[in-house]
């Protein structure tokens, strides 16, 4: 099976997990980058960013179980993983291919574990 229909579900269906997500990444790229927009598009930012957010989601997960049992398969957390880091990555440069970046390397930390 694909991850279509994950992807599609994803941000209706997480019970404020990828919010969460999402906002400790802001909170961090507020405290360490300046703010949103302020931080500038390298790769040495977006390893810094994806991977403080993607490895927060990570500890979440194993802190709660609740929220593993909630998001049924790897794909679906693995997906929320992936688009807190790619979003925070991108507010904080203001660079789609910054987050796409993060995107990326947070699946990439997913499949090694």
């Amino acid at each position: 099976g694909g991850v279509g229909f994950t992807q599609y579900a994803t941000a209706a269906y997480t019970d404020n997990i990828l919010d969460d997500y999402t906002e400790y990444g802001v909170d961090y790229i507020k405290k360490k980058h300046g703010g949103i927009a302020k931080a500038k598009a390298t790769q040495e930012v977006v390893n810094d960013i994806a991977t403080e957010v993607n490895l927060y989601g990570m500890e979440q997960y194993e802190e709660y179980p609740t929220a593993l049992e909630s998001h049924f398969g790897g794909s679906q957390r693995a997906s929320v993983l992936a688009a807190a880091s790619g979003i925070t990555t991108a507010l904080a440069t203001a660079n789609s291919n910054a987050g796409l970046n993060g995107w990326y390397l947070s699946m990439l930390m997913h499949k090694e574990g």
